[in-house]
Protein backbone atom coordinates (compact mmCIF):
# COMPACT_ATOMS: atom_id res chain seq x y z
CA UNK A 1 0.00 0.00 0.00
CA UNK A 2 1.30 3.66 -0.92
CA UNK A 3 1.04 6.22 1.42
CA UNK A 4 -2.53 7.36 1.58
CA UNK A 5 -4.28 4.61 0.19
CA UNK A 6 -7.27 2.76 1.84
CA UNK A 7 -8.73 -0.53 1.28
CA UNK A 8 -12.49 -0.58 1.28
CA UNK A 9 -14.84 -3.30 2.93
CA UNK A 10 -18.58 -3.59 2.49
CA UNK A 11 -21.10 -6.49 2.29
CA UNK A 12 -24.72 -7.36 2.03
CA UNK A 13 -26.45 -4.83 -0.27
CA UNK A 14 -29.18 -7.80 -0.98
CA UNK A 15 -30.15 -5.56 -3.78
CA UNK A 16 -33.68 -6.38 -5.40
CA UNK A 17 -35.43 -6.56 -1.83
CA UNK A 18 -37.71 -5.44 -0.61
CA UNK A 19 -39.48 -4.11 -4.04
CA UNK A 20 -37.60 -1.95 -6.80
CA UNK A 21 -37.78 1.23 -5.34
CA UNK A 22 -36.10 0.51 -2.31
CA UNK A 23 -33.48 -1.40 -3.74
CA UNK A 24 -32.69 1.13 -6.82
CA UNK A 25 -32.40 3.39 -4.20
CA UNK A 26 -29.83 1.58 -1.88
CA UNK A 27 -28.20 0.97 -5.22
CA UNK A 28 -27.72 4.66 -6.00
CA UNK A 29 -26.36 5.01 -2.11
CA UNK A 30 -23.46 1.95 -3.10
CA UNK A 31 -22.47 3.56 -6.12
CA UNK A 32 -22.03 7.11 -4.16
CA UNK A 33 -20.05 5.15 -1.81
CA UNK A 34 -17.86 4.05 -4.64
CA UNK A 35 -17.42 7.00 -5.86
CA UNK A 36 -16.22 8.71 -2.99
CA UNK A 37 -14.08 5.22 -2.25
CA UNK A 38 -12.10 5.07 -4.98
CA UNK A 39 -10.47 8.41 -4.54
CA UNK A 40 -7.89 6.69 -2.44
CA UNK A 41 -8.58 2.99 -2.89
CA UNK A 42 -6.15 0.47 -3.13
CA UNK A 43 -8.57 -2.02 -3.46
CA UNK A 44 -12.38 -2.66 -2.55
CA UNK A 45 -13.74 -5.72 -1.18
CA UNK A 46 -17.37 -7.28 -1.17
CA UNK A 47 -18.12 -9.75 0.76
CA UNK A 48 -20.64 -11.39 -0.79
CA UNK A 49 -24.76 -11.29 -0.87
CA UNK A 50 -24.82 -8.56 -3.74
CA UNK A 51 -28.08 -9.48 -4.85
CA UNK A 52 -30.88 -10.96 -3.06
CA UNK A 53 -30.65 -13.64 -5.42
CA UNK A 54 -28.67 -14.37 -8.08
CA UNK A 55 -28.37 -17.42 -10.86
CA UNK A 56 -26.92 -17.24 -13.83
CA UNK A 57 -27.67 -19.37 -16.90
CA UNK A 58 -25.09 -19.63 -19.84
CA UNK A 59 -27.15 -17.39 -21.54
CA UNK A 60 -29.53 -15.66 -19.00
CA UNK A 61 -28.85 -13.60 -16.21
CA UNK A 62 -31.16 -11.68 -13.46
CA UNK A 63 -32.52 -8.46 -14.65
CA UNK A 64 -31.34 -5.33 -13.21
CA UNK A 65 -28.51 -3.94 -10.72
CA UNK A 66 -26.85 -1.97 -14.18
CA UNK A 67 -25.58 0.86 -11.95
CA UNK A 68 -23.92 -0.96 -9.96
CA UNK A 69 -22.37 -3.37 -12.37
CA UNK A 70 -21.90 -0.81 -14.52
CA UNK A 71 -19.75 1.06 -11.80
CA UNK A 72 -17.61 -2.09 -11.06
CA UNK A 73 -16.93 -2.10 -14.62
CA UNK A 74 -15.73 1.18 -14.58
CA UNK A 75 -13.21 0.46 -11.35
CA UNK A 76 -11.90 -2.05 -13.13
CA UNK A 77 -11.32 -0.37 -16.65
CA UNK A 78 -9.39 2.22 -14.41
CA UNK A 79 -7.21 -0.29 -13.06
CA UNK A 80 -8.43 -0.85 -9.35
CA UNK A 81 -8.90 -4.41 -7.97
CA UNK A 82 -12.31 -5.14 -6.97
CA UNK A 83 -12.87 -8.50 -4.89
CA UNK A 84 -15.68 -9.86 -4.45
CA UNK A 85 -16.66 -13.30 -1.99
CA UNK A 86 -19.74 -15.37 -3.23
CA UNK A 87 -22.40 -15.39 -0.30
CA UNK A 88 -25.02 -17.66 0.29
CA UNK A 89 -27.45 -15.63 -1.44
CA UNK A 90 -25.64 -15.20 -4.79
CA UNK A 91 -23.20 -18.27 -4.37
CA UNK A 92 -24.64 -18.89 -8.06
CA UNK A 93 -22.05 -16.25 -9.60
CA UNK A 94 -20.18 -18.08 -12.45
CA UNK A 95 -18.60 -16.16 -14.94
CA UNK A 96 -20.46 -13.75 -16.31
CA UNK A 97 -19.86 -10.91 -13.63
CA UNK A 98 -15.86 -11.09 -13.87
CA UNK A 99 -15.73 -11.62 -17.68
CA UNK A 100 -17.91 -8.10 -17.80
CA UNK A 101 -17.16 -6.23 -14.66
CA UNK A 102 -13.84 -7.80 -13.68
CA UNK A 103 -14.26 -8.49 -10.41
CA UNK A 104 -12.04 -10.95 -8.79
CA UNK A 105 -13.79 -13.74 -7.41
CA UNK A 106 -13.23 -15.61 -4.36
CA UNK A 107 -15.24 -18.54 -3.13
CA UNK A 108 -14.03 -19.13 0.06
CA UNK A 109 -12.09 -16.81 2.67
CA UNK A 110 -8.79 -16.09 2.18
CA UNK A 111 -6.06 -14.36 4.29
CA UNK A 112 -4.16 -11.28 3.02
CA UNK A 113 -1.12 -9.97 4.33
CA UNK A 114 -1.06 -5.85 3.98
CA UNK A 115 1.92 -4.16 5.96
CA UNK A 116 2.52 -7.13 7.94
CA UNK A 117 -0.90 -7.35 8.97
CA UNK A 118 -2.88 -10.16 8.29
CA UNK A 119 -6.54 -10.11 7.61
CA UNK A 120 -8.47 -13.23 7.00
CA UNK A 121 -11.83 -12.30 4.98
CA UNK A 122 -14.80 -13.89 3.93
CA UNK A 123 -18.41 -13.95 3.34
CA UNK A 124 -19.13 -15.67 6.56
CA UNK A 125 -22.33 -18.60 6.17
CA UNK A 126 -21.20 -21.64 7.42
CA UNK A 127 -18.85 -20.90 9.34
CA UNK A 128 -18.54 -21.41 13.02
CA UNK A 129 -20.79 -24.29 15.40
CA UNK A 130 -24.09 -25.40 14.86
CA UNK A 131 -27.05 -24.24 11.58
CA UNK A 132 -26.11 -28.27 10.43
CA UNK A 133 -29.10 -27.64 7.98
CA UNK A 134 -27.85 -24.79 6.40
CA UNK A 135 -24.73 -26.48 6.16
CA UNK A 136 -26.12 -29.45 4.52
CA UNK A 137 -28.03 -27.18 1.96
CA UNK A 138 -25.04 -25.18 1.24
CA UNK A 139 -23.53 -28.48 0.09
CA UNK A 140 -26.47 -29.27 -1.76
CA UNK A 141 -26.58 -25.92 -3.82
CA UNK A 142 -22.49 -25.60 -4.43
CA UNK A 143 -22.95 -29.18 -6.27
CA UNK A 144 -22.07 -28.56 -9.91
CA UNK A 145 -25.04 -31.67 -10.69
CA UNK A 146 -27.05 -30.09 -8.90
CA UNK A 147 -26.85 -26.60 -10.70
CA UNK A 148 -27.20 -28.47 -13.42
CA UNK A 149 -30.29 -30.05 -13.05
CA UNK A 150 -31.33 -26.39 -11.64
CA UNK A 151 -30.26 -24.71 -14.90
CA UNK A 152 -32.50 -26.70 -16.80
CA UNK A 153 -35.78 -24.70 -15.39
CA UNK A 154 -37.35 -22.02 -17.68
CA UNK A 155 -35.33 -18.81 -16.27
CA UNK A 156 -38.56 -17.76 -14.95
CA UNK A 157 -39.62 -20.56 -13.45
CA UNK A 158 -36.03 -20.95 -11.95
CA UNK A 159 -35.72 -17.46 -10.65
CA UNK A 160 -39.40 -17.45 -9.50
CA UNK A 161 -38.51 -20.44 -7.23
CA UNK A 162 -34.78 -18.86 -6.12
CA UNK A 163 -36.35 -15.48 -5.39
CA UNK A 164 -38.88 -17.33 -3.14
CA UNK A 165 -36.38 -19.59 -1.16
CA UNK A 166 -34.00 -16.58 -0.83
CA UNK A 167 -37.26 -15.09 0.63
CA UNK A 168 -38.40 -17.41 3.15
CA UNK A 169 -34.55 -17.61 4.39
CA UNK A 170 -34.32 -14.28 5.09
CA UNK A 171 -37.22 -13.88 7.19
CA UNK A 172 -36.39 -16.69 9.01
CA UNK A 173 -33.12 -15.25 10.02
CA UNK A 174 -34.95 -11.66 10.45
CA UNK A 175 -34.74 -11.25 14.08
CA UNK A 176 -32.07 -13.08 14.98
CA UNK A 177 -30.08 -11.15 12.50
CA UNK A 178 -30.89 -7.47 14.66
CA UNK A 179 -30.12 -9.37 18.35
CA UNK A 180 -26.46 -9.08 19.70
CA UNK A 181 -26.08 -12.84 20.93
CA UNK A 182 -23.11 -11.62 23.59
CA UNK A 183 -18.99 -12.22 23.03
CA UNK A 184 -19.10 -15.51 23.92
CA UNK A 185 -22.00 -16.84 22.08
CA UNK A 186 -21.36 -15.09 18.68
CA UNK A 187 -20.82 -18.21 16.29
CA UNK A 188 -18.45 -16.14 14.14
CA UNK A 189 -16.30 -14.73 17.00
CA UNK A 190 -16.39 -18.51 18.06
CA UNK A 191 -15.17 -19.57 14.85
CA UNK A 192 -12.20 -16.47 15.10
CA UNK A 193 -11.09 -18.08 18.05
CA UNK A 194 -10.84 -21.30 16.82
CA UNK A 195 -8.61 -20.22 13.70
CA UNK A 196 -6.27 -18.29 16.34
CA UNK A 197 -5.57 -21.58 18.05
CA UNK A 198 -3.61 -22.67 14.78
CA UNK A 199 -2.26 -19.27 12.99
CA UNK A 200 -2.36 -15.51 13.75
CA UNK A 201 -5.01 -13.37 12.39
CA UNK A 202 -5.30 -9.53 13.10
CA UNK A 203 -8.63 -8.67 11.79
CA UNK A 204 -11.28 -11.05 10.70
CA UNK A 205 -13.69 -9.33 8.36
CA UNK A 206 -17.17 -11.23 7.65
CA UNK A 207 -20.14 -10.09 6.39
CA UNK A 208 -23.71 -12.44 6.60
CA UNK A 209 -24.45 -11.74 10.25
CA UNK A 210 -26.34 -8.17 8.96
CA UNK A 211 -25.38 -6.70 12.48
CA UNK A 212 -21.94 -4.40 12.95
CA UNK A 213 -19.64 -4.99 15.41
CA UNK A 214 -15.70 -4.96 16.56
CA UNK A 215 -15.49 -7.88 19.20
CA UNK A 216 -11.80 -8.62 20.73
CA UNK A 217 -10.99 -12.28 20.24
CA UNK A 218 -7.73 -12.68 21.43
CA UNK A 219 -4.74 -10.44 23.12
CA UNK A 220 -3.56 -8.90 19.64
CA UNK A 221 -6.85 -9.97 17.19
CA UNK A 222 -10.37 -8.51 16.60
CA UNK A 223 -13.35 -9.30 14.43
CA UNK A 224 -15.32 -7.06 12.55
CA UNK A 225 -18.82 -7.73 10.92
CA UNK A 226 -19.68 -5.37 8.23
CA UNK A 227 -23.38 -4.88 9.28
CA UNK A 228 -25.22 -4.61 5.74
CA UNK A 229 -26.58 -1.33 3.51
CA UNK A 230 -30.28 -2.53 3.85
CA UNK A 231 -30.28 -1.10 7.67
CA UNK A 232 -26.63 0.11 9.04
CA UNK A 233 -24.86 1.15 5.87
CA UNK A 234 -21.80 0.38 7.53
CA UNK A 235 -18.00 -0.60 6.43
CA UNK A 236 -14.32 -1.21 7.44
CA UNK A 237 -11.28 0.83 6.20
CA UNK A 238 -7.77 -0.42 6.85
CA UNK A 239 -5.61 3.23 6.34
CA UNK A 240 -2.48 0.27 6.83
CA UNK A 241 -2.08 0.14 10.06
CA UNK A 242 -5.66 -0.29 11.55
CA UNK A 243 -9.14 -1.45 10.46
CA UNK A 244 -12.75 0.79 11.45
CA UNK A 245 -15.69 -0.23 11.06
CA UNK A 246 -17.34 2.60 9.90
CA UNK A 247 -21.39 4.08 9.22
CA UNK A 248 -21.89 5.96 6.49
CA UNK A 249 -24.02 9.57 7.31
CA UNK A 250 -24.71 10.96 3.97
CA UNK A 251 -23.38 10.48 0.26
CA UNK A 252 -20.96 12.68 0.11
CA UNK A 253 -17.14 12.68 1.16
CA UNK A 254 -16.11 9.90 3.69
CA UNK A 255 -14.46 12.15 5.65
CA UNK A 256 -18.11 12.78 6.90
CA UNK A 257 -18.64 9.21 7.97
CA UNK A 258 -18.35 8.19 11.90
CA UNK A 259 -17.08 4.89 13.21
CA UNK A 260 -19.80 2.70 14.24
CA UNK A 261 -20.11 1.28 18.14
CA UNK A 262 -17.97 -2.00 18.34
CA UNK A 263 -21.04 -3.51 20.01
CA UNK A 264 -24.12 -3.20 18.82
CA UNK A 265 -26.80 -1.71 21.50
Amino acid sequence: MRSGQRIYFLSDFHLGVPDAAASLAREKRIVAFLNEAEKDAAEIHILGDLFDMWFEYREVVPRGFVRLLGKLAELHDRGLPVHLYIGNHDMWIFDYLPKETGVIIHREPVVRVWNGKRLLIGHGDGLGPGDHGYKFIKKVFRNPVMQWCFARLHPNLGLGIAHFWSGRSRKKSYVNDRRFLGEANEWLAIHCREVLKKEHVDTFLFGHRHLPMDLPVGPRSHYINLGDWITWYTYAVFDGSNVRLMKRVSDGPLGGDVEAPKVPA
